[in-house]
């Protein structure tokens, strides 16, 4: 992919969209710092890449919502591979209700790891970018923030806020050739949405012009292209994996 081996730090790395993330970019060759506040999931999914992909992995404990983690995570990864090339912004949770019934807690915490994870990480790790001249971030968005989605103000909004954190990414770091970019997954069949009642996931699906769930390796491959340099120029824009939800 590229002529020196590259590092990646992945949040919410342990299981799901995110192992499936740092499968991929581990695959490619890339080494990879799988971040998660699920510490011992996080640790077994490091010791799988290492053994499968042979490269350097390791896992990192960490709160994306706290600032003093995020740096933590950037430095540690520093120290032990020498930069920070790519960051996936994957964290995230739901806590869903009607928006007349949401509580205050329940916002804040989504708000505060979906979309403050996202600032903090960036930030941290942008600043390590820039003094390499180089970077590339992919945030995980959701087809919520573009379409809304009942019973998901708190999630909707943190993901609507994402896309807009990425243009904005994207217009300040552009000029030392980091490349910010989102995905905005659609229904993925994940250990979130497997909790779903039968009913729930037929109409999804009933919606999708594809008529299947994605999977947490459709979104890697995209995440693997937009790290490349095929993508090189993509800068600033939102990739909607979405099985034609969104047109």
């Amino acid at each position: 992919m590229y002529e020196d081996r590259k590092n990646a730090v992945v949040t919410g790395a342990a299981r799901g969209i995110g192992k499936a993330i740092a499968q991929k970019l581990a695959g490619l060759g890339l080494n990879v710092a799988v971040s998660d506040i699920l510490f011992d999931e996080a640790e077994k999914t490091a010791a799988q890449l290492k053994e499968t992909y042979g490269i350097e992995s390791f896992a990192v404990k960490t709160d994306v919502s706290s600032v003093e983690d995020v740096e933590q995570l950037v430095k540690t990864t520093v120290d032990r591979l020498g930069s920070v090339d790519f960051l996936v912004n994957n964290a995230g949770v739901t806590r869903d209700n009607l928006a007349v019934r949401m509580t205050e807690q329940e916002w804040d915490m989504v708000l505060s790891i979906n979309l403050k994870g996202t600032f903090l990480c960036s930030q941290a790790a942008s600043r390590v970018m820039m003094k390499n001249r180089f970077g590339r971030i992919v945030n995980i968005a959701s087809v919520a923030g573009i379409l809304g989605t009942p019973g998901q103000a708190n999630y909707a909004s943190s993901k609507a806020g994402v896309i807009a954190l990425t243009k904005t990414f994207a217009r300040e770091l552009g000029k030392r050739n980091i490349c910010v970019n989102a995905i905005a997954p659609g229904y993925i069949a994940t250990e979130m949405t497997e909790k779903l009642s039968d009913k729930v996931k037929e109409d999804y699906i009933s919606n999708i012009p594809l008529n299947r769930a994605g999977t947490p390796e459709d979104i890697a491959g995209v995440v693997g292209f937009l790290i490349s340099p095929a993508a090189s120029y993509i800068t600033g824009t939102v990739i909607n994996v979405s099985g034609g939800l969104v047109i």
